[in-house]
């Protein structure tokens, strides 16, 4: 009787541990592959195949996802994506009709957190992550990335409790710390070989440029094709409230914009766009001086971007306030090996403005349609977005095939700097087949910032910032440069001689001030008459109607309300970047 009874709690005990085993892994993995903290695959049975449908107000792809990361998620989760792209569909209309019909999709990606997006929440279409312990169970990445960015979403949008979304390139980096690349955002750019030829004269401050950038043109007139050089090209298009050519230099020196304020990258100050010793005027005064040198593109009243930009890529413009738009456009791989190109050239008196990393996330984000039937799937999927794998796999492809590691070092395959050379490659069919720049994840949201130092690699995300990426086959034009200034990277440049400043971001955690009906009238009546009146400045005829048109502009904008425009803007600075900043210190 004993033994019988010894052997029924044996066989108890057996069932019981088996059972137990079974429910963690089942708890792990309920219906589809779990991510662990570096990103690792566990091993699981391969659930069902779905379809997930992916709203975006930000891809320029609609369809089903091909190629390569077709292939990943297919292997890694057993999902296909259909893209519904409101940029090819309909617009706004189209999100206007999802909404209508109740029905977002799986995925849901939208260019701001604004209007649009608190309406989908108050409709009940967004799914709440933390409904069910979803975000807890299966976001453990997302959590520990970006902690400050699920906080900054209840806090904004969920009554303190309810997580609907997460914000576009949030990062866990320090605050301080420059979120930028080889380049930054803004980087005064010149024609580094002839610069050099000119005798590399130092270039004190910002009027410093107009005699450099003289010597320059006077070594250069005309270009290849005998047309002539300018030392700036500028153009309309992009003008909102002021004159979007004019703020520039007010980056390159520190300050952001902010409608008519110019608010300080880290001092709790400020500069009135009009006053007289603002970044904007001393801008419109130095393009003045520029165009009676004949530094001046006289085309600038009236040519579009697309005419700037083959300016550039035809060699008639010496400088550039932004890295990405003189090297771009004209520093192709025949010109860098003869040391021709675009490189930076700061004045000592300087201060790049640089934006540091957000753990809170931008406007932009990602969420889930309320209708989904995946929920459980839709949040691993986004989730492993976070991993370290699906970061280095989404921004550098798939490893072993763009990528790898080399000698304990990342370092970027012949095959890898193929595709990203020309995106038409066409990739193996064991890694998904297709071109390699289709291939891409089309749902074209940054989720992560990818200058972020990951910590399984010790590198950043991105392959361009490899230390083997750096030092690989450097141009005549960028050893020149890095032998001359010291240093790799522009950015290395800037930091390593202190002319670099670092904006740090910032949480309001409440709906951004509005304008009143009053100032909204002023402030749509005055734009329009500062966008006029600067780009007149830049083409006086002399001096005299220079110090004219200011004055008329200052008595018709302030005629107008300007000062009560600016007032609000100064009450809305403190609010939402003074105050917070404030607290970052603490």
């Amino acid at each position: 009787m004993k033994r019988k009874l010894y052997m029924l709690l044996t066989v108890l005990l057996a069932v019981a541990m088996c059972m137990t085993v079974f429910a963690k892994g089942t708890q792990e993995t309920p219906d589809a592959t779990t991510t662990t903290d570096t990103g690792k695959a566990a091993e699981t049975v391969q659930p069902k195949e779905v379809t997930l449908t992916v709203f975006s107000m930000l891809s320029n792809y609609a369809g089903e996802q091909t190629g390569w990361m077709a292939k990943v998620l297919k292997d890694r989760f057993n999902v296909k994506l259909n893209i519904i792209a409101s940029n090819l569909q309909g617009g706004g209309s189209k999100l206007q009709a999802l909404m209508a019909s109740g029905d977002l999709g799986d995925i849901v990606i939208m260019g701001d957190d604004s209007k649009d997006y608190r309406d989908c929440i108050e409709g009940g279409l967004l799914l709440d992550w933390t409904k069910n312990g979803l975000l807890d169970t299966y976001g453990k990445e997302i959590i520990a990335k970006a902690p400050k960015a699920i906080e900054k979403n209840k806090t904004a949008f969920g009554n303190g409790t309810s997580v609907y979304s997460i914000g576009h390139d949030v990062s866990n980096m320090p605050l301080g710390v420059s979120s930028e690349g080889k380049d930054l955002t803004w980087s005064p750019d010149i024609r580094w070989d002839l610069y050099k030829k000119a005798g590399s004269p130092k270039i004190n401050t910002l009027e410093d440029y107009l005699t450099v950038l003289k010597k320059m043109q006077d070594l250069e007139p005309v270009n290849e094709s005998g047309k002539p050089v300018y030392g700036f090209t500028m153009f309309a298009d992009w003008d909102g409230d002021k004159m979007m050519c004019a703020k520039q230099f007010a980056n390159i020196y520190g300050y952001d914009e902010y409608g008519f304020l110019l608010p300080h990258a880290t001092e709790e100050k400020y500069q009135d766009i009009l006053a007289s010793d603002s970044y904007y005027v001393r801008t419109l005064k130095l393009y003045f001086k520029a165009n009676q040198m004949g530094l001046m593109d006289p085309d600038s009243l009236s040519q579009k971007w697309s005419d700037v930009w083959g300016k550039y890529a035809d060699g008639r413009v010496l400088f550039s306030w932004w890295a990405w738009l003189g090297q771009s456009a004209y520093n192709t791989p025949e010109r860098t090996a003869l040391g021709k190109g675009f490189m930076c050239v700061p004045a000592a008196d300087q201060k790049v403005l640089s934006l540091g990393y957000n753990p809170y996330g931008g406007n932009r984000i990602i969420a889930i349609g309320a209708k989904t039937k995946n929920a459980e799937r839709v949040m691993q999927v986004i989730n492993w977005l976070y991993t370290s794998e699906g970061l280095m796999t989404t921004n550098n492809g798939p490893q072993g095939l763009t990528w790898q590691l080399k000698d304990g070092k990342l370092a970027m395959t012949d095959f890898g700097w193929k595709c990203y050379e020309n995106q038409e490659t066409v990739v193996p069919e064991t890694f998904g087949g297709g071109t390699f720049g289709p291939g891409m994840n089309q749902m074209n949201f940054s989720n992560y910032n990818i200058t972020s130092i990951d910590k399984l690699y010790n590198e950043p995300i991105t392959h361009d910032l490899w230390t083997t990426s750096l030092k690989r086959n450097p141009s005549k034009l960028l050893e020149d440069w890095r032998t001359t200034m010291g240093a790799l990277t522009s950015k290395e440049y800037l930091a390593k001689n202190k002319l670099l400043i670092v904006q740090p971001a910032v949480n309001y955690g409440k709906a951004p001030m509005a304008m009143s009906d009053d100032i909204q009238q002023k402030y749509n009546q005055i734009g329009p008459i500062i966008r006029q009146y600067s780009w007149k400045m830049c083409f006086a005829k002399d001096q005299a109607e220079f110090d004219s048109l200011y004055k008329e502009l200052m008595n018709k904008a302030n005629g107008l309300g300007y000062q009560d425009v600016v007032a609000f803007y100064i009450e809305k600075a403190k609010k939402e970047i003074f105050e917070p900043r404030k607290l970052l210190k603490k």
